[in-house]
Formats: structure tokens, sequence, C-alpha cells
């Protein structure tokens, strides 16, 4: 199944096993961290019913963890959108270059970029 999972985006390109290990690496983190959430929020929830001053002064220190997994996770979506554009617009530069180079018959064409 995870062999099928990524076979193909857009318009059939293969997603090689780097980046599909990449992609699982990235979600299961983002799991985890997702996971590690619902517990501070749980422990935050707690704290403010039961009113008690030391743990609403604990609460603080455990929002800004929560801010902090929220920005990892952020981060980490960041990355694979940036590692799957460059691949994505490597593949495309690549697949276009091979389209001159076999129409010319000549292989000192300029690579076409984009963007």
């Amino acid at each position: 199944m995870e062999d099928n999972l990524f076979s193909g985006i857009g318009n059939g390109t293969q997603i090689d096993n780097k980046s599909l290990q990449t992609v699982q690496k990235s979600f299961m983190q983002v799991q985890d961290i997702l996971d590690q959430n619902r517990l501070l929020i749980n422990e935050i929830n707690q704290n403010h019913e039961s009113k008690i001053p030391d743990n609403l002064t604990r609460n603080v220190g455990f929002i800004r963890e929560l801010n902090n997994n929220v920005r990892r996770v952020v981060d980490l979506y960041a990355d694979l959108s940036t590692n799957f554009t460059t691949r994505s617009m490597d593949a495309s530069s690549e697949g276009e270059s091979s389209r001159i180079l076999r129409s010319t018959g000549k292989g000192n064409q300029k690579r076409i970029r984009f963007g």
C-alpha cells in the first residue's frame, strides 16, 4: 500500500523512496507534536478549571510550549512544501531539457529555467 500512497503527482511523476521517507518522517514528527499538544491542552484545561494560583502560573509555561510546538509543525510543513516545490521544478526543468535535446538533436542547448 505504501508504494501506491504517493505513486504520482500531477501529471503522473513518480516519487522516489527518499522523498517518500522524508514525507513519512515529517508526518510522524507532526503527529508526535500534535499528540504532545493534546496532552498540554488537557493539562492547561485542568489547571484552568482548578483555579489554583500555582496551576494557573504553570499554564504560562505550558502555553509557551504549545505555541512553540505549533511553530514547529508549521516549519515542518513549510519544509515539506519547499522540498516538493524544488524537486518538482528540478524535474520539470530536466524534462524540458530532455525534450529540447530530443527535438533538436543538439546537446549544447541552454537549459530553460523557470521562476
